[in-house]
């Protein structure tokens, strides 16, 4: 039989008519048996890239993977897909090892995916001896380097082992995220030979980025008020809520529960068995929210999350991006949604310096080193939490990708912003930590806001707070706007923050760049929240003004806004037929649950939406729809074919 073309096989078995940005030239270098380095962001579709290569060359393909359950995923969709897979760890039972290893040395698969643990097995080298992969493809390759986030020991044994098969493969490594040094140390450690090196765009036009700023414990501004809102916004759709402790998430859960939402929960302190019962609820659609700390969710190919929201501010940009990723994989408009209170950075510090304190992997000044540079990824998350500019902006920019700084599909782009030049009141906030440095005083931001806007508290009072000659300069601003100020001095580097005592207190300081600042005269431009009515209407109180108060500002650029917000990426345009689109969605359940896979694995919601649009009349019409390839078409075809027929 004649070798099939890698668009013949992402078509018959995938479903799909072309490939993604970069996956073509990484299939070819694959094909060509060159070493490939891919930096892909979550949902870019790095498995395609050695899934069909495995297809079209008809060898062996070793997937190496941390992940049970992304090889339990992966392996039930090649399945529905048509193509031989089987993986090997702790989930199956000696028998089941041994029948796994006779079959893939009797050429049964094309994948095969092992931890990298089992490596060094000695029944895992016999069969690699007697059946050399043509491919080791790494996944979530990031874990080589000890400066990256996820840190994996076992990963620095890949290179051994590849050493000790007859013949070299092609060695091709995948992750969702790396800085330059963890790209450096991948080629490095596994010795890639001249490697195709291929950085996708970070960009996901589908995903809706938001932050929002909890005030209080109750109520609709607290994290539990506005996690109330987006569940009810996105109705039955699937969603992650991920928590930074084990306690969060058993409280988060109860109240989802409470609030009737069918939610379960994954955590560290369960016990394994219920770990794989609730991932597999929320994964076969039993569960619409599971509630986790961050243990959940790697590996997980669930395409059909409509919504992540982080209750809790990760640790790093690199995590939070991997997480909100899990969102919208199937392609459809989905909310990342990141709830964040002052409280979460004390939280985070605190995890970090135990955490590195109690680790006994490296030596000291290393532990120090790496506890230094958690504290940097935290910095830059916290900025993203505080920034006023674009959220995608934001995070293109941290993975060194240029982007406009209006996407119109963040919060902040939608927020009623306005240009303007705040350099006065730059200098005001300056000169107030300057002058508390000349008296040897270092304060956190709540401090000199208060000294800023004149505070008659006591604890200003009794500091001598009120005798600074920037005490009260301010007192025309809000509390609001003076913390967005002072956020914006820090995350331009003009103003810096140091940790103090032993309470770990956070202190604002001055900086080279802000002597500079203050000398060169140079202009300090940022987008600002347009003023509340109540801010206006209390400023006027304060100047002694008159007239109206609440007159829109700029009504030019709020129409701006607004047609921003129409024509934001990633809207679907309202669904031709929704109840027909309900039809295929039950109809596509029943078929998952008589096949004992997730709805998502039978056809993707984007898939159904292109059925409602199409309207396919017969099998070849069906096979023009994205997602259908010629396997699934052969099983189900006929099946939708008759729920859409019914609905003419």
């Amino acid at each position: 039989m004649a070798q099939r073309s890698p668009e013949q096989v992402l078509k018959e078995h995938f479903g799909y008519d072309e490939f993604r940005p970069n996956q073509r030239e990484i299939v070819e270098a694959i094909l060509k048996g060159r070493d490939v380095l891919a930096v892909m962001p979550t949902g870019a579709g790095k498995s395609v890239c050695y899934q069909v290569p495995s297809v079209v060359s008809q060898g062996l393909t070793l997937v190496i993977s941390p992940l049970i359950s992304l090889m339990k995923d992966q392996v039930r969709a090649l399945g529905q897909a048509g193509i031989p897979a089987a993986y090997l760890n702790s989930a199956l039972d000696s028998r089941q090892q041994q029948e796994t290893i006779q079959a893939a040395a009797a050429g049964g698969f094309r994948l095969l995916y092992v931890a990298p643990e089992r490596l060094s097995a000695p029944s895992f080298l016999g069969l690699c001896r007697d059946m050399p992969p043509c491919v080791v493809a790494i996944d979530e390759a990031h874990c080589i380097s000890q400066w990256g986030q996820d840190f994996r020991p076992s990963y620095l044994g890949i290179n051994d082992f590849i050493g000790r098969l007859p013949q070299r493969p092609a060695v091709c490594a995948f992750t969702a995220t790396a800085t330059r040094q963890v790209r450096e140390d991948i080629v490095r450690v596994l010795k890639l030979r001249d490697p195709v090196c291929m950085q996708a765009s970070f960009d996901r036009p589908n995903l809706h980025f938001s932050t929002r700023r909890a005030t209080g414990s109750s109520g609709p501004r607290s994290k539990d008020g506005m996690l109330k809102k987006v569940i009810e916004k996105h109705g039955g759709q699937s969603g992650i809520v991920y928590c930074m402790t084990r306690r969060t998430v058993e409280e988060v859960c109860d109240a989802l529960r409470s609030w009737g939402v069918s939610a379960t929960r994954y955590h560290g302190g369960l016990g394994a068995a219920e770990r794989r019962t609730n991932q597999d609820d929320f994964v076969f659609d039993r569960a619409q929210v599971m509630v986790a700390t961050n243990a959940f969710g790697m590996g997980i190919d669930k395409s059909d999350v409509g919504f992540i929201v982080h209750y809790n501010m990760p640790l790093d940009v690199e995590s939070y991006y991997q997480e909100a990723g899990r969102a919208g994989r199937d392609g459809e408009p989905a909310d990342c949604v990141l709830l964040y209170a002052p409280k979460d950075v004390r939280t985070a510090e605190f995890l970090l310096s135990n955490g590195y304190r109690e680790s006994g992997e490296v030596d000291g000044p290393t532990r120090q080193e790496l506890l230094r540079r958690a504290h940097e990824r935290l910095k830059q998350m916290t900025f993203y939490a505080t920034t006023q500019d674009c959220l995608r902006r934001f995070l293109l920019d941290y993975f060194d990708e240029e982007a406009p700084g209006f996407c119109g599909n963040c919060s902040n782009c939608e927020t009623q912003f306005e240009e303007r030049d705040v350099t006065l009141e730059a200098q005001k906030i300056i000169s107030c930590v300057y002058r508390l440095g000349q008296r040897n005083r270092t304060v956190g931001k709540a401090t000199i806001v208060d000294i800023l806007r004149g505070s008659k508290g006591a604890k200003i009072r009794d500091a001598g707070y009120d005798t600074l000659s920037t005490y009260g300069i301010m007192e025309q601003e809000s509390t609001r706007r003076l913390r967005f100020l002072l956020d914006a001095l820090l995350e331009r580097g003009l103003l810096d923050t140091q940790i103090v005592g032993r309470g770990n207190y956070k202190v604002v300081v001055t900086n080279s760049a802000s002597a500079h600042f203050l000398k060169s005269g140079e202009v300090f431009r940022i987008k600002v929240p347009r003023e509340t009515k109540r801010e206006r209407a209390r400023k006027r109180l304060r100047e002694g003004a008159s007239g109206p108060v609440g007159t829109p500002t700029n009504p030019k650029a709020r129409r701006h806004s607004a047609s921003a917000r129409v024509a934001a990426p990633g809207k679907r345009a309202a669904e031709a037929d929704p109840q027909l689109f309900q039809r295929l969605k039950e109809l596509r359940a029943s078929i998952a649950a008589e096949a004992g896979v997730p709805a998502y694995v039978v056809f993707s919601d984007r898939t159904l939406h292109e059925m409602c649009e199409r309207l396919p009349c017969n099998t070849e019409e069906m096979l023009e729809v994205s997602g259908v390839g010629r396997l699934k078409a052969e099983r189900y075809a006929q099946r939708f074919l008759s729920v859409i027929n019914a609905s003419r």
